[in-house]
Protein backbone atom coordinates (compact mmCIF):
# COMPACT_ATOMS: atom_id res chain seq x y z
CA UNK A 1 0.00 0.00 0.00
CA UNK A 2 1.40 3.40 -0.94
CA UNK A 3 0.71 4.76 2.50
CA UNK A 4 3.58 2.26 3.71
CA UNK A 5 6.44 3.51 1.69
CA UNK A 6 8.82 5.59 3.68
CA UNK A 7 8.65 9.61 2.99
CA UNK A 8 5.83 9.18 0.72
CA UNK A 9 2.43 10.73 0.75
CA UNK A 10 -0.65 8.25 1.07
CA UNK A 11 -2.49 8.80 -2.79
CA UNK A 12 -5.86 10.71 -2.68
CA UNK A 13 -7.50 9.73 -6.32
CA UNK A 14 -10.67 12.31 -6.81
CA UNK A 15 -12.98 11.00 -9.17
CA UNK A 16 -15.16 14.37 -10.05
CA UNK A 17 -15.61 15.84 -13.65
CA UNK A 18 -16.27 19.71 -12.71
CA UNK A 19 -12.88 21.39 -13.67
CA UNK A 20 -13.36 23.76 -11.03
CA UNK A 21 -13.55 21.25 -8.03
CA UNK A 22 -10.93 19.55 -9.43
CA UNK A 23 -8.79 22.33 -9.08
CA UNK A 24 -10.24 23.34 -5.56
CA UNK A 25 -9.74 19.78 -4.10
CA UNK A 26 -5.89 19.33 -6.01
CA UNK A 27 -4.61 21.84 -3.26
CA UNK A 28 -6.67 21.00 -0.58
CA UNK A 29 -4.97 18.10 0.54
CA UNK A 30 -0.97 18.55 1.12
CA UNK A 31 -0.74 15.62 3.16
CA UNK A 32 -1.59 13.39 0.07
CA UNK A 33 -0.70 12.81 -3.50
CA UNK A 34 -3.69 13.94 -5.42
CA UNK A 35 -4.18 12.52 -8.68
CA UNK A 36 -7.34 13.26 -10.40
CA UNK A 37 -9.87 11.48 -13.12
CA UNK A 38 -12.96 12.66 -14.41
CA UNK A 39 -14.46 9.32 -15.88
CA UNK A 40 -14.75 6.10 -15.66
CA UNK A 41 -12.06 5.09 -17.96
CA UNK A 42 -9.54 7.51 -16.38
CA UNK A 43 -9.96 6.53 -12.82
CA UNK A 44 -9.93 2.71 -13.10
CA UNK A 45 -6.58 3.36 -14.84
CA UNK A 46 -5.55 5.49 -11.61
CA UNK A 47 -6.59 2.53 -9.27
CA UNK A 48 -4.19 0.40 -10.96
CA UNK A 49 -1.26 2.22 -11.81
CA UNK A 50 -1.03 5.01 -8.35
CA UNK A 51 -2.79 2.52 -5.68
CA UNK A 52 -4.46 4.78 -4.21
CA UNK A 53 -5.28 4.14 0.03
CA UNK A 54 -8.67 6.50 -0.49
CA UNK A 55 -10.94 7.38 -3.00
CA UNK A 56 -13.68 10.34 -3.19
CA UNK A 57 -16.13 9.59 -5.98
CA UNK A 58 -18.59 11.77 -7.59
CA UNK A 59 -22.06 9.75 -8.24
CA UNK A 60 -23.08 12.52 -11.11
CA UNK A 61 -20.24 11.30 -13.88
CA UNK A 62 -20.75 11.48 -17.56
CA UNK A 63 -22.30 10.22 -19.68
CA UNK A 64 -24.94 10.50 -17.21
CA UNK A 65 -23.67 13.94 -15.10
CA UNK A 66 -27.28 14.34 -14.16
CA UNK A 67 -28.16 11.28 -12.49
CA UNK A 68 -25.92 8.57 -10.98
CA UNK A 69 -26.10 5.55 -12.82
CA UNK A 70 -22.29 5.76 -14.16
CA UNK A 71 -20.98 6.96 -10.67
CA UNK A 72 -22.75 3.31 -9.09
CA UNK A 73 -21.05 1.43 -12.34
CA UNK A 74 -17.77 2.88 -10.82
CA UNK A 75 -17.88 1.64 -7.56
CA UNK A 76 -19.02 -1.66 -8.32
CA UNK A 77 -15.43 -1.59 -10.19
CA UNK A 78 -13.46 -0.10 -7.96
CA UNK A 79 -14.92 -2.37 -4.94
CA UNK A 80 -14.30 -5.70 -7.45
CA UNK A 81 -10.64 -4.16 -8.08
CA UNK A 82 -10.16 -3.07 -4.52
CA UNK A 83 -12.21 -3.92 -2.45
CA UNK A 84 -10.02 -3.24 0.81
CA UNK A 85 -10.16 0.84 -0.32
CA UNK A 86 -12.00 3.23 1.57
CA UNK A 87 -13.91 5.33 -1.28
CA UNK A 88 -16.19 8.33 -0.07
CA UNK A 89 -19.06 9.26 -2.75
CA UNK A 90 -20.63 12.50 -3.47
CA UNK A 91 -23.89 13.04 -5.32
CA UNK A 92 -26.60 16.23 -4.87
CA UNK A 93 -29.27 13.81 -6.35
CA UNK A 94 -31.68 12.10 -3.94
CA UNK A 95 -28.86 12.43 -1.29
CA UNK A 96 -30.55 10.00 1.39
CA UNK A 97 -31.39 6.98 -1.48
CA UNK A 98 -28.06 7.12 -3.15
CA UNK A 99 -26.05 7.11 0.24
CA UNK A 100 -28.13 3.87 1.58
CA UNK A 101 -27.11 2.29 -1.79
CA UNK A 102 -23.31 3.23 -1.61
CA UNK A 103 -22.88 1.94 1.78
CA UNK A 104 -24.64 -0.84 0.52
CA UNK A 105 -22.05 -1.26 -1.97
CA UNK A 106 -19.27 -1.44 0.16
CA UNK A 107 -18.60 2.72 0.13
CA UNK A 108 -16.87 4.03 3.15
CA UNK A 109 -18.39 7.18 3.60
CA UNK A 110 -21.18 9.78 2.41
CA UNK A 111 -21.29 13.25 1.79
CA UNK A 112 -23.49 15.69 -0.01
CA UNK A 113 -23.13 18.11 -2.63
CA UNK A 114 -22.13 21.40 -2.38
CA UNK A 115 -18.67 20.41 -1.04
CA UNK A 116 -17.60 21.34 2.04
CA UNK A 117 -13.94 20.96 1.97
CA UNK A 118 -13.07 20.72 5.61
CA UNK A 119 -15.71 18.70 6.17
CA UNK A 120 -14.48 16.28 3.36
CA UNK A 121 -11.19 16.56 4.74
CA UNK A 122 -12.05 15.46 8.13
CA UNK A 123 -14.19 12.05 6.90
CA UNK A 124 -11.12 11.68 4.20
CA UNK A 125 -8.42 12.03 7.15
CA UNK A 126 -10.57 9.72 8.98
CA UNK A 127 -10.52 6.84 6.32
CA UNK A 128 -6.54 7.03 6.06
CA UNK A 129 -6.63 6.60 9.58
CA UNK A 130 -8.86 3.60 9.41
CA UNK A 131 -6.87 1.94 6.45
CA UNK A 132 -4.01 2.10 8.00
CA UNK A 133 -5.26 0.68 11.30
CA UNK A 134 -6.88 -2.10 9.21
CA UNK A 135 -3.56 -2.80 7.31
CA UNK A 136 -1.64 -3.03 11.04
CA UNK A 137 -4.25 -5.69 11.94
CA UNK A 138 -3.74 -7.70 9.21
CA UNK A 139 -0.17 -7.33 9.40
CA UNK A 140 -0.19 -8.34 12.80
CA UNK A 141 -2.35 -11.43 12.36
CA UNK A 142 0.23 -12.49 9.89
CA UNK A 143 3.12 -12.17 12.18
CA UNK A 144 1.02 -13.82 15.05
CA UNK A 145 0.23 -17.12 12.50
CA UNK A 146 4.14 -16.93 11.80
CA UNK A 147 4.88 -16.72 15.49
CA UNK A 148 2.56 -18.96 16.94
CA UNK A 149 3.84 -21.75 14.34
CA UNK A 150 5.34 -24.88 15.76
CA UNK A 151 6.88 -28.04 13.52
CA UNK A 152 6.87 -25.30 10.64
CA UNK A 153 3.21 -25.63 9.68
CA UNK A 154 0.99 -26.09 12.87
CA UNK A 155 -0.46 -22.67 14.62
CA UNK A 156 -0.93 -22.59 18.36
CA UNK A 157 -0.31 -20.90 21.31
CA UNK A 158 -1.35 -23.26 23.68
CA UNK A 159 1.32 -25.11 26.04
CA UNK A 160 -0.12 -28.54 25.51
CA UNK A 161 0.21 -28.87 21.43
CA UNK A 162 3.79 -26.98 21.91
CA UNK A 163 4.62 -29.63 24.26
CA UNK A 164 2.79 -32.48 21.83
CA UNK A 165 5.63 -30.97 19.27
CA UNK A 166 8.28 -30.75 21.12
CA UNK A 167 7.72 -34.53 21.62
CA UNK A 168 7.40 -34.80 18.17
CA UNK A 169 10.64 -32.51 17.73
CA UNK A 170 12.65 -34.84 19.96
CA UNK A 171 11.90 -38.38 18.46
CA UNK A 172 11.80 -37.38 14.93
CA UNK A 173 15.37 -37.87 13.95
CA UNK A 174 15.19 -41.40 15.15
CA UNK A 175 13.36 -44.59 13.50
CA UNK A 176 10.71 -45.20 16.08
CA UNK A 177 7.69 -45.78 14.57
CA UNK A 178 4.97 -43.30 16.42
CA UNK A 179 1.23 -43.62 17.42
CA UNK A 180 -0.52 -40.58 17.16
CA UNK A 181 -3.70 -40.85 19.10
CA UNK A 182 -6.31 -38.28 18.87
CA UNK A 183 -9.86 -37.16 17.79
CA UNK A 184 -10.99 -36.85 14.58
CA UNK A 185 -10.25 -33.08 13.24
CA UNK A 186 -7.23 -32.65 15.27
CA UNK A 187 -4.83 -32.48 13.00
CA UNK A 188 -2.95 -35.78 13.12
CA UNK A 189 -1.34 -35.49 9.53
CA UNK A 190 -0.40 -31.83 10.22
CA UNK A 191 1.71 -33.60 12.78
CA UNK A 192 2.72 -36.44 10.78
CA UNK A 193 3.85 -34.23 8.00
CA UNK A 194 5.33 -32.34 10.42
CA UNK A 195 7.45 -35.27 12.04
CA UNK A 196 8.73 -36.54 9.07
CA UNK A 197 9.24 -32.54 7.41
CA UNK A 198 11.77 -32.44 10.97
CA UNK A 199 13.07 -35.95 10.57
CA UNK A 200 16.62 -36.90 8.51
CA UNK A 201 14.01 -38.37 5.97
CA UNK A 202 12.75 -35.06 5.32
CA UNK A 203 14.13 -35.04 1.48
CA UNK A 204 12.41 -38.68 1.30
CA UNK A 205 8.36 -39.39 0.50
CA UNK A 206 6.02 -38.75 2.79
CA UNK A 207 3.04 -40.84 1.67
CA UNK A 208 -0.17 -40.91 3.73
CA UNK A 209 -2.93 -43.44 3.22
CA UNK A 210 -6.63 -43.53 5.19
CA UNK A 211 -7.35 -47.35 6.42
CA UNK A 212 -10.37 -46.91 6.76
CA UNK A 213 -11.39 -45.35 3.35
CA UNK A 214 -9.82 -48.30 1.11
CA UNK A 215 -12.33 -51.61 1.04
CA UNK A 216 -10.57 -54.18 2.76
CA UNK A 217 -10.12 -56.19 -0.61
CA UNK A 218 -8.08 -53.75 -1.82
CA UNK A 219 -6.33 -51.94 1.42
CA UNK A 220 -3.70 -55.23 0.74
CA UNK A 221 -2.66 -54.22 -2.24
CA UNK A 222 -2.67 -50.46 -1.75
CA UNK A 223 0.01 -50.98 0.82
CA UNK A 224 2.20 -53.95 -0.36
CA UNK A 225 1.61 -53.47 -4.25
CA UNK A 226 1.55 -56.56 -6.78
CA UNK A 227 3.01 -58.55 -9.37
CA UNK A 228 1.72 -58.50 -12.81
CA UNK A 229 -1.40 -60.87 -13.76
CA UNK A 230 -1.28 -61.99 -9.51
CA UNK A 231 -5.52 -61.29 -9.98
CA UNK A 232 -7.79 -60.50 -12.37
CA UNK A 233 -7.64 -56.73 -13.52
CA UNK A 234 -3.19 -56.69 -12.52
CA UNK A 235 -2.14 -55.78 -16.33
CA UNK A 236 1.15 -54.57 -14.79
CA UNK A 237 3.48 -55.13 -11.82
CA UNK A 238 2.15 -51.97 -9.13
CA UNK A 239 4.26 -50.71 -6.05
CA UNK A 240 2.54 -50.37 -2.65
CA UNK A 241 2.58 -47.32 -0.62
CA UNK A 242 5.18 -49.27 2.09
CA UNK A 243 7.53 -49.53 -1.11
CA UNK A 244 6.79 -45.94 -2.75
CA UNK A 245 7.91 -44.49 0.64
CA UNK A 246 10.95 -45.99 1.18
CA UNK A 247 14.04 -43.83 2.38
CA UNK A 248 10.47 -41.61 3.80
CA UNK A 249 7.36 -42.01 5.90
CA UNK A 250 4.72 -43.39 5.79
CA UNK A 251 1.50 -42.11 7.40
CA UNK A 252 -1.28 -44.94 8.24
CA UNK A 253 -4.44 -42.68 9.27
CA UNK A 254 -7.13 -44.70 10.97
CA UNK A 255 -4.69 -47.62 11.82
CA UNK A 256 -7.43 -49.44 13.57
CA UNK A 257 -9.27 -50.41 10.61
CA UNK A 258 -6.99 -52.60 8.98
CA UNK A 259 -8.48 -55.99 9.28
CA UNK A 260 -6.95 -59.00 11.04
CA UNK A 261 -5.33 -61.05 8.22
CA UNK A 262 -3.85 -57.81 6.95
CA UNK A 263 -2.88 -56.97 10.52
CA UNK A 264 -0.29 -59.99 10.41
CA UNK A 265 1.70 -59.15 7.22
CA UNK A 266 2.21 -55.19 8.58
CA UNK A 267 3.54 -57.03 11.59
CA UNK A 268 5.79 -58.84 9.26
CA UNK A 269 7.59 -56.09 8.05
CA UNK A 270 7.93 -54.28 10.55
CA UNK A 271 9.72 -57.08 12.11
CA UNK A 272 11.64 -58.31 9.12
CA UNK A 273 11.71 -54.73 7.14
CA UNK A 274 10.88 -56.62 3.98
CA UNK A 275 7.73 -57.18 1.95
CA UNK A 276 6.58 -59.17 -1.17
CA UNK A 277 4.34 -57.77 -3.53
CA UNK A 278 1.09 -59.56 -3.71
CA UNK A 279 1.61 -62.12 -6.26
CA UNK A 280 5.69 -62.04 -5.55
CA UNK A 281 8.37 -64.75 -4.60
CA UNK A 282 11.25 -62.44 -3.19
CA UNK A 283 11.11 -60.38 -0.24
CA UNK A 284 12.22 -56.73 -1.50
CA UNK A 285 14.09 -54.71 1.66
CA UNK A 286 12.46 -51.02 1.81
CA UNK A 287 13.88 -48.29 4.19
CA UNK A 288 10.00 -47.27 5.50
CA UNK A 289 9.13 -44.99 8.76
CA UNK A 290 5.93 -45.96 9.78
CA UNK A 291 3.71 -42.93 12.00
CA UNK A 292 0.19 -44.06 12.45
CA UNK A 293 -2.88 -42.31 13.55
CA UNK A 294 -6.17 -43.45 15.22
CA UNK A 295 -9.18 -41.92 17.23
CA UNK A 296 -10.08 -45.29 18.35
CA UNK A 297 -9.62 -47.04 21.52
CA UNK A 298 -6.79 -49.39 20.04
CA UNK A 299 -6.26 -50.96 24.20
CA UNK A 300 -10.15 -52.16 23.85
CA UNK A 301 -10.06 -53.32 20.21
CA UNK A 302 -7.19 -55.62 21.96
CA UNK A 303 -9.21 -57.11 24.35
CA UNK A 304 -11.96 -57.85 22.24
CA UNK A 305 -9.35 -59.54 19.68
CA UNK A 306 -10.08 -56.84 16.81
CA UNK A 307 -6.24 -55.80 16.82
CA UNK A 308 -2.88 -57.95 17.71
CA UNK A 309 -0.90 -56.79 20.44
CA UNK A 310 1.92 -57.54 19.27
CA UNK A 311 1.44 -55.25 15.96
CA UNK A 312 0.35 -52.58 18.59
CA UNK A 313 3.64 -52.31 20.61
CA UNK A 314 5.39 -52.37 17.61
CA UNK A 315 3.42 -49.23 16.29
CA UNK A 316 3.64 -47.52 19.04
CA UNK A 317 7.04 -47.36 20.58
CA UNK A 318 6.41 -43.56 20.85
CA UNK A 319 2.81 -42.55 21.81
CA UNK A 320 1.64 -39.14 21.74
CA UNK A 321 -0.96 -38.44 22.82
CA UNK A 322 -2.97 -34.89 20.86
CA UNK A 323 -5.28 -32.63 22.73
CA UNK A 324 -8.99 -31.98 21.40
CA UNK A 325 -9.62 -28.22 20.28
CA UNK A 326 -11.64 -27.52 23.43
CA UNK A 327 -8.51 -28.36 25.49
CA UNK A 328 -6.20 -25.97 23.85
CA UNK A 329 -7.91 -22.38 25.19
CA UNK A 330 -6.97 -19.38 22.74
CA UNK A 331 -6.19 -21.43 20.10
CA UNK A 332 -9.70 -21.52 18.31
CA UNK A 333 -9.62 -17.90 18.36
CA UNK A 334 -5.61 -18.02 16.78
CA UNK A 335 -6.64 -20.48 14.13
CA UNK A 336 -10.61 -18.61 13.08
CA UNK A 337 -8.22 -15.43 12.35
CA UNK A 338 -6.14 -17.25 10.21
CA UNK A 339 -8.57 -19.30 8.41
CA UNK A 340 -10.18 -16.02 7.71
CA UNK A 341 -7.31 -14.06 6.28
CA UNK A 342 -6.82 -17.35 4.02
CA UNK A 343 -10.40 -17.69 2.73
CA UNK A 344 -11.03 -14.34 2.68
CA UNK A 345 -8.35 -13.56 0.36
CA UNK A 346 -9.78 -16.73 -1.45
CA UNK A 347 -13.21 -16.07 -2.12
CA UNK A 348 -15.10 -12.86 -0.27
CA UNK A 349 -11.74 -10.63 -0.16
CA UNK A 350 -14.55 -7.56 1.30
CA UNK A 351 -14.34 -9.75 4.71
CA UNK A 352 -11.94 -8.08 6.94
CA UNK A 353 -12.68 -9.54 10.62
CA UNK A 354 -14.72 -11.35 13.05
CA UNK A 355 -17.54 -9.32 14.85
CA UNK A 356 -17.59 -9.35 18.95
CA UNK A 357 -20.17 -11.89 18.75
CA UNK A 358 -18.68 -14.48 16.28
CA UNK A 359 -14.99 -14.22 18.52
CA UNK A 360 -17.48 -14.63 21.69
CA UNK A 361 -18.94 -17.81 20.16
CA UNK A 362 -15.97 -19.44 18.77
CA UNK A 363 -14.43 -18.45 22.66
CA UNK A 364 -17.58 -20.34 24.06
CA UNK A 365 -18.06 -23.35 21.41
CA UNK A 366 -16.80 -26.91 22.54
CA UNK A 367 -15.76 -27.50 19.21
CA UNK A 368 -16.67 -31.12 18.96
CA UNK A 369 -15.41 -31.41 15.29
CA UNK A 370 -12.29 -29.81 16.17
CA UNK A 371 -10.21 -27.78 14.19
CA UNK A 372 -11.66 -29.63 11.13
CA UNK A 373 -15.14 -27.80 12.01
CA UNK A 374 -13.35 -24.98 13.17
CA UNK A 375 -12.14 -25.09 9.37
CA UNK A 376 -14.95 -25.85 7.75
CA UNK A 377 -17.12 -23.46 9.53
CA UNK A 378 -15.14 -20.47 8.74
CA UNK A 379 -14.80 -20.95 5.19
CA UNK A 380 -18.40 -21.53 4.68
CA UNK A 381 -19.20 -18.13 7.12
CA UNK A 382 -16.64 -16.01 4.94
CA UNK A 383 -18.45 -17.07 1.71
CA UNK A 384 -22.16 -16.41 3.08
CA UNK A 385 -21.14 -12.94 4.98
CA UNK A 386 -22.96 -9.77 3.70
CA UNK A 387 -21.01 -7.23 5.49
CA UNK A 388 -16.90 -7.04 6.20
CA UNK A 389 -17.39 -8.78 9.90
CA UNK A 390 -18.20 -12.40 10.16
CA UNK A 391 -20.75 -12.54 13.01
CA UNK A 392 -22.03 -15.45 14.92
CA UNK A 393 -24.70 -15.90 12.85
CA UNK A 394 -22.68 -16.41 9.63
CA UNK A 395 -20.73 -19.25 11.97
CA UNK A 396 -24.23 -20.71 12.52
CA UNK A 397 -22.76 -20.59 16.49
CA UNK A 398 -25.14 -19.12 19.90
CA UNK A 399 -23.62 -16.09 20.63
CA UNK A 400 -23.47 -17.65 23.68
CA UNK A 401 -22.96 -21.37 25.38
CA UNK A 402 -23.03 -22.96 29.06
CA UNK A 403 -20.01 -23.93 30.08
CA UNK A 404 -20.08 -27.45 30.74
CA UNK A 405 -18.12 -29.54 33.23
CA UNK A 406 -17.55 -26.65 35.85
CA UNK A 407 -15.53 -27.89 39.23
CA UNK A 408 -17.15 -27.68 42.27
CA UNK A 409 -14.38 -26.43 44.22
CA UNK A 410 -14.45 -22.72 44.67
CA UNK A 411 -10.68 -22.15 44.25
CA UNK A 412 -10.19 -24.48 41.61
CA UNK A 413 -13.12 -23.23 39.73
CA UNK A 414 -11.45 -19.95 40.25
CA UNK A 415 -7.94 -20.55 39.11
CA UNK A 416 -9.33 -22.54 35.68
CA UNK A 417 -11.75 -19.73 34.70
CA UNK A 418 -8.33 -17.06 35.25
CA UNK A 419 -6.33 -19.31 33.56
CA UNK A 420 -9.22 -19.97 30.40
CA UNK A 421 -9.96 -16.01 30.40
CA UNK A 422 -6.26 -15.22 30.29
CA UNK A 423 -5.23 -17.00 27.54
CA UNK A 424 -8.67 -16.02 25.62
CA UNK A 425 -7.43 -12.62 25.93
CA UNK A 426 -4.27 -13.15 25.27
CA UNK A 427 -5.09 -14.89 21.70
CA UNK A 428 -7.41 -12.34 21.05
CA UNK A 429 -4.96 -9.50 21.30
CA UNK A 430 -2.37 -11.38 19.69
CA UNK A 431 -0.10 -11.60 22.76
CA UNK A 432 0.34 -8.07 23.46
CA UNK A 433 0.35 -7.57 27.41
CA UNK A 434 -0.76 -4.21 26.93
CA UNK A 435 -3.75 -5.13 24.93
CA UNK A 436 -4.55 -7.83 27.15
CA UNK A 437 -4.53 -6.15 30.17
CA UNK A 438 -6.64 -3.75 28.96
CA UNK A 439 -9.41 -6.36 27.52
CA UNK A 440 -9.14 -8.05 31.13
CA UNK A 441 -9.81 -4.49 32.90
CA UNK A 442 -6.51 -4.99 34.83
CA UNK A 443 -2.79 -3.63 35.10
CA UNK A 444 -0.03 -5.12 33.35
CA UNK A 445 1.82 -5.45 36.87
CA UNK A 446 -1.31 -7.76 37.67
CA UNK A 447 -0.94 -9.52 34.58
CA UNK A 448 2.32 -10.28 34.99
CA UNK A 449 1.59 -11.64 38.39
CA UNK A 450 -0.89 -13.66 37.13
CA UNK A 451 0.71 -15.30 34.07
CA UNK A 452 3.71 -15.98 36.63
CA UNK A 453 1.03 -17.41 38.96
CA UNK A 454 -0.15 -19.87 36.62
CA UNK A 455 2.64 -20.37 34.39
CA UNK A 456 1.36 -19.34 31.19
CA UNK A 457 3.73 -18.37 28.31
CA UNK A 458 3.05 -15.24 25.96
Amino acid sequence: MSDTQPNKRPVLLIVEDDPGLQAQLKWAYEDFEVVIAGDRASALTLLRAEDPVVVTLDLGLPPDPDGTTEGFAVLDEIMALRPDIKVIVASGHGARESALKAIEKGAYDFYQKPVDIDALGLIVRRALHLSRIEAENRNLATRASSDNKVLGRMITAAPEMVKVARTIERVANTNASVMLLGASGTGKELLARGLHDASNRANGSFIAINCAAIPENLLESELFGHEKGAFTGAVKTTEGKIELASGGTLFLDEVGDIPLQLQVKLLRFLQERTIERIGGRRSIEVDTRIVCATHQNLEAMIADNRFREDLYYRLAEIVVRIPSLAERPGDATLLAKTFLLRFAAEMNPQVKGLAADALAAIDSWNWPGNVRELENRLKRAVIMADGKLVTAADLDLPSSAQEQGTPLNLKTAREATDRKIIRHALARSEGNISSTAKLLGISRPTLYDLLKQYDLQT
